[in-house]
């Protein structure tokens, strides 16, 4: 995997979609595709196509999909540097599932993993589980073994499982803070048990101001580091456009004035209509962080995590 540095401001791990464009939808169409790389590309954004969860034989066709329009297109080439399969091996309970359908959430299975990276067509780079949810972490060691970067996510682990999924090549968490129920105990949770591990795993953070409000983000890189952290924005259709309708897969949803995109019934958020640009300013902004430690979360600690 190649990532130009003189074209590329932003390396982001976690892109659903972008420029009025979801990469989950059935039937993407190639010419709108085309566009949103396009967009891409002059943001200065290289990414990680998402697939969310949903019936492993739909996301099978929605990664197909993106390998075939991937390879007949230079700059889908140039800025599409693989894919990132989150779910659908995550804990269903409310919370924890977050956007994810429920009837589609399910305990990690080797055959149905195979078809997944079998679909992405050798490209991908993370895939996003909840540890809990793999069996003898028969996925994780086969994800590990295939080069693919493994991350926590949607999940309630325990640190014993969290520790031995780090042993069985998990090394990452993917959006921390978020993925996780609005109450929880407040001292034995997820994000504690996460953030217990700093040093031992690279931590993704939604760095918008709204999935995880400024004060506890700025706790969060002053424990972990920057030299740890990697931002992400999620994104979804609506980034780059303004207020209107877009979908994130099953999800149809109106983005208000406010340019958040939240469930029909306000419960959870469904991705980010953040751009990279937009979570920049609020860093330095918000946090007063430099030049030199945005550009380690937004590009070269990506770079790392990817091992390239």
């Amino acid at each position: 995997m190649i990532v130009d540095e003189q074209s590329t401001r932003y390396l982001d791990l976690q892109i659903n979609g972008y420029a009025g464009v979801d990469f989950n939808q059935d039937d993407l169409p190639a010419d709108a595709f085309y566009a949103a790389c396009a967009r891409l590309r002059d943001d200065g954004i290289t990414c990680l196509a998402t697939i969310i969860t949903d019936d492993v034989d739909v996301m099978c066709r929605r990664l197909r999909r993106i390998v075939a329009l991937r390879e007949t297109d230079s700059i889908a080439e140039q800025v599409i540097a693989g894919i990132h399969i989150e779910g659908p091996f995550i804990n269903g309970a409310d919370g924890f599932r977050g956007a994810h359908p429920r009837d589609a959430v399910h305990a990690a299975n080797v055959d149905e993993l195979e078809r997944l990276l079998d679909a992405a067509g050798g490209l991908t780079r993370v895939f996003t589980l909840a540890p809990e949810c793999d069996g003898h972490l028969k996925a994780t060691k086969l994800l590990a073994s295939r080069g693919v970067v493994v991350s926590a996510g949607h999940t309630d682990a325990s640190v014993e499982q969290l520790v031995a999924a780090i042993d069985a090549g998990l090394s990452m968490c993917t959006h921390v803070g978020n993925g996780c129920p609005m109450q929880m105990h407040r001292h034995d949770n997820i994000i504690q048990r996460m953030l217990s591990l700093a040093g031992r795993v690279w931590f993704s953070f939604i760095a918008d101001g709204v999935h995880v409000p400024f004060v506890a983000l700025g706790n969060y890189l002053r424990l972990v580091g920057t030299d740890r952290a990697v931002v992400v924005t999620d994104a979804m259709a609506a980034a780059g456009c303004g207020p209107g309708r877009f979908a994130l897969g099953r999800w149809n949803l109106e983005i208000g004035e406010d340019l958040v995109a939240r469930s029909p019934d306000g419960s959870h958020l469904v991705g980010s209509a953040a751009t990279p640009m937009h979570v920049e300013r609020t860093l330095r902004r918000a946090l007063s962080l430099d030049a030199g430690d945005v550009r380690r979360l937004m590009f070269d600690n990506p770079r790392h995590v990817l091992g390239v």
